[in-house]
């Protein structure tokens, strides 16, 4: 059941926007963001003093360097031990089949299949240190994402209406800026466990109305477009203020619709899609086949390559948060047999390309201070390598890469130990994670959302990780 919480929000005129304002009387007279009347909230709801709250929102708000952020994350779970944080003094046995080439950053060995990424090095950091309890599929991705855990750890863990929101639907509900494109996008795919669709990647609590944008279409695709994002030949801007036609038409149209017509909530996203459709800025957006032969090429003629390249262009275009899903749709990451030969002939060189290319586009243009890119998954995986020349799953330690939005390239937070088993020095969680993103764009981990229940709840249970920001 869709469920609309909830706001500490009243308009300029002093009239409601939503729900009832509690002990807010004086401010229905002033000015009032989204953002800091529901940090107001928190005094209730964790009986933190005034002067606490206004000094972790001032906090925030001095380090906030990020406008936008881009996920990209791989479900299924990457090896950490394969990717950024190689044990080649190991024992044959967790060691693995790669070599390690030393980056540009002293002292710091990439896997070998990663050279552009190992050349600029200097760009990112890398968090060696985080875990968490979920060795599921559904669960360890819905941890990832939200930094919550599931009170369940079972691999047929389903989405549903009750979960902890996605951080692109928790930056929905709190950004109270006006602008002409979607505020949250999710491409190319949603992410399942077999029929178990997983949690975490919806607005769950917050309702239907803040879930992302989500656009399951391949970019690489010769006739790529959005057709959620296109009117029908029969319908003109003109008419778009008849709400119900249009709908009814869109309805028939969009194969997101058809795809999705079972999941409740659909008419607000679909109000929300029609709302898009006289926007320029992200009809745009989405206009990935202006781009040069050169620039596709480099960031990989495949559908994750060309995904991260559209989600360049979205936050060029102002939308706040985009997520990449590199997904069993497009032959994930959980490499129970084969790790090696699947990682080295796609997984590596897919990520090297789209990742690096990413980096340097963001740079060269001016935008990586002002937008946080965070690479990570469901888990790591097991240092020691199974009969079928595979990892298995592995939440006790994972590496996290996160670049930009104030976030210092070259520094390493935490380490795991001498097998990549657990985390040797500062260890942290999703849930830190999560608090790091929020704070790069400004919030605090104070900051309150509702349930279903009205119960108040922090964005985020953990805490930042301030030595990344310098």
């Amino acid at each position: 059941m869709s469920v609309d919480v909830k706001w500490h929000l009243v308009k300029e005129d002093g009239v409601m926007a939503k729900g009832q304002s509690v002990g807010c009387q004086d401010f229905q007279q002033t000015r009032t963001s989204r953002r800091a009347l529901l940090q107001v909230g928190a005094l209730g709801g964790l009986g933190l003093p005034l002067s606490r709250l206004l000094q972790a929102q001032e906090s925030a708000g001095n380090a906030a360097k990020a406008k936008s952020v881009i996920l990209l994350f791989q479900f299924g779970g990457a090896s950490h031990l394969d990717t950024f944080d190689p044990k080649p003094d190991a024992p044959d046995g967790i060691r693995g089949e790669f070599g390690t080439i030393e980056s540009n950053v002293p002292g710091r060995p990439i896997c070998e299949h990663l050279p552009k990424l190992a050349q600029m090095s200097d760009r990112y950091a890398l968090v060696r240190s985080v875990h968490h309890k979920s060795s599921s599929h559904n669960p360890g991705a819905y941890v990832s994402l939200t930094g919550r855990e599931s009170l369940i750890n079972i691999v047929t863990l389903n989405a549903s209406a009750n979960d902890f929101p996605h951080p692109g639907s928790v930056v929905d509900y709190l950004d109270d800026e006006v602008r002409d494109v979607p505020t949250s996008v999710a491409l190319p795919t949603m992410i399942a466990d077999g029929p178990f669709r997983t949690p975490g990647e919806f607005a769950g609590f917050l309702g239907r109305k803040y879930d992302p944008l989500w656009v399951l279409k391949d970019p690489n695709s010769k006739n790529f477009s959005v057709e959620e994002l296109t009117l029908p030949e029969s319908i003109g801007v003109d008419r778009l203020e008849d709400r119900q036609q249009t709908l009814s038409k869109l309805s028939a149209l969009s194969r997101l619709a058809e795809t999705s017509a079972n999941v409740q909530g659909m008419s607000d996203y679909q109000a929300r899609a029609v709302d898009l459709l006289t926007s320029q800025a992200t009809r745009q957006a989405f206009a990935i086949h202006e781009e040069s032969d050169e620039t596709r090429n480099r960031y990989g003629r495949n559908q994750y390559g060309q995904s991260v390249l559209l989600a360049r262009r979205l936050v060029e275009a102002g939308v706040k948060f985009v997520t990449v899903y590199y997904s069993r749709a497009i032959s994930g990451w959980d490499t129970h047999k084969n790790n090696f030969s699947t990682l080295k002939d796609s997984r590596l060189p897919q990520t090297d390309d789209a990742l690096s290319s990413l980096l340097t586009d963001l740079e060269q243009r001016g935008l990586l201070d002002e937008t946080l890119v965070y690479w990570t998954g469901d888990f790591g995986r097991t240092p020691k390598i199974n009969k079928d020349a595979g990892r298995d799953h592995w939440p006790a330690c994972g590496t996290v890469l996160m670049a930009g939005g104030g976030v210092q390239g070259g520094v390493d937070y935490g380490s795991s130990d001498a097998t990549g088993a657990y985390p040797d020095l500062d260890p942290c969680t999703p849930g830190d994670i999560t608090a790091t993103v929020f704070h790069s764009l400004g919030f605090p981990a104070e900051t309150l959302i509702h349930d279903q229940l009205q119960r108040p709840l922090p964005i985020s249970n953990g805490r930042p990780l301030m030595p990344l920001f310098g």
